[in-house]
């Protein structure tokens, strides 16, 4: 670890996957996405070793790791929130988890030019599910077939909802992921200089869980899921 040294953004909480380099300042240096799908684990490692490779980082040199933490899929999560605390374990590096929720619902206001309490951010959940989140509350999951209501002067952020949320929710969802990894950074990077999270007690937010998988996660990792397979 160098004290000072460039912060690492994992997210793997949607269909396409976020890694960035930034300053200790929180200002971005790079940021790389791609369409994971749910193959999250096929790529991420490697990618992450080319970022670093590409901007001549060592990975002693990193300073601190920033990981989204959800709402998402099983998959996913478990891939990136994994390498996040196994670098972090391995290089001695802070460590901080911050919702996914909250870094795109604050990169939609940024391309808004709003507040981001205007704004509501839809996440597909299983194959008919969506979770719904607002700036200051938690998650919820909106049963399929039931109809999202939105207040006054409230506007739709949909993520990874082609074809299943309206068109101009879908593009602000778009425009949210364009600057994800600037929103980690602008927030993650005063509490990895504060010394992070513990490692221990940073655990994802599943919408979804496989069989069997239920049993076996801490309650506080499951809350969302509901016991939906």
């Amino acid at each position: 670890m160098t004290a000072g040294g460039p912060l690492l953004v994992i997210d793997t909480a949607t269909t396409r996957a976020v890694i960035a380099l930034g300053a200790a300042d929180g200002s971005l240096l790079e940021a790389r996405t791609w369409v994971a799908g749910y193959r999250h684990g096929e790529e991420l490692l490697a990618r992450i070793e080319g970022l670093l490779a590409d901007r001549g980082v060592a990975p002693a040199d990193l300073g601190g790791i920033v990981v989204g933490t959800g709402p998402g899929a099983f998959t996913g999560l478990r891939v990136g929130i994994a390498t996040a605390k196994g670098l972090a374990h391995a290089l001695e590096l802070p460590i901080t988890g911050l919702a996914t929720a909250t870094a795109l619902l604050g990169a939609a206001a940024a391309a808004l030019g709003t507040d981001v309490v205007t704004l509501v951010l839809l996440q597909p959940a299983g194959t008919s599910d969506r979770v719904v989140s607002r700036a200051g509350s938690r998650p919820v999951i909106l049963p399929g077939g039931e109809d999202l209501e939105l207040a006054r002067g409230e506007t739709l952020v949909a993520v990874d909802l082609a074809g299943r949320a309206a068109e101009a929710a879908v593009a602000l969802g778009e425009s949210a992921h364009l600057g994800v990894a600037a929103a980690f950074l602008a927030a993650g990077s005063g509490r990895i200089a504060a010394g992070g999270d513990d490692l221990a007690r940073l655990v994802p937010e599943y919408v979804t869980l496989p069989r069997g998988v239920r049993d076996i996660l801490p309650e506080d990792a499951i809350e969302m899921s509901g016991g939906r397979s």
